[in-house]
């Protein structure tokens, strides 16, 4: 039952990271033209740790990085949807 639990925090906290990552791309318009690339790495290399983490069964390395890929990935959305 607790792991039930503490699966479904996880999953609510990943969901609350969509809206972090439109909240983000709002403040920092500038940073997001720049670091595109960078910000494309960061998704890349999250979701392949975050893959990882649930091969191994860690839930906190994967919640962890899937929640910055959705933020990271979030925010660029937003952006290219106002150019």
């Amino acid at each position: 039952m607790q792991d039930i639990i503490k699966i479904l925090i996880g999953i609510a906290v990943l969901v609350l990271g969509v809206f972090i990552g439109k909240l983000l791309s709002r403040f920092t318009k500038e940073e997001l033209k720049l670091g595109q690339s960078w910000f494309k790495i960061i998704i890349i290399l999250s979701l392949i740790i975050g893959v990882v983490g649930l091969i191994l069964g860690n839930d906190t390395l994967m919640f962890s990085m899937f929640f910055i890929a959705i933020v990271v990935s979030g925010s660029l959305k937003v952006r290219k949807g106002k150019r």
